[in-house]
């Protein structure tokens, strides 16, 4: 986890300042477990993998984005490697309540 946050973040630590080192630190706990959460929902390899990588492949996605009638279409190229987690992912986090 610190290995993580020294790569991203957390190398901007210390700045010199209390109330930069205290946003810094919010802001990666937050979307540390941001990824954390959407890598679990998006199945059991992402579940385990770095921040890193879950940048690389769930949220840096190569899509084309279509507005068409007020809808929002998102266009996934054809042989994309992780059309399926990433559409695990969008299924979950938009599914009904239960």
């Amino acid at each position: 986890v610190i290995a993580d946050g020294k790569s991203g973040p957390l190398a901007h630590l210390p700045s010199g300042s209390f109330q930069a080192n205290n946003a810094w630190l919010t802001l990666w706990a937050i979307a540390f477990n941001l990824l954390r959460a959407a890598g679990a929902l998006a199945g059991a390899f992402h579940a385990r993998a770095t921040t890193a990588t879950l940048r690389a492949h769930l949220v840096n996605v190569p899509a084309r984005l279509a507005r068409s009638a007020r809808r929002l279409t998102l266009h996934l190229p054809d042989r994309w490697p992780w059309q399926q987690p990433f559409t695990a992912l969008f299924d979950a986090a938009h599914a009904p309540p239960a």
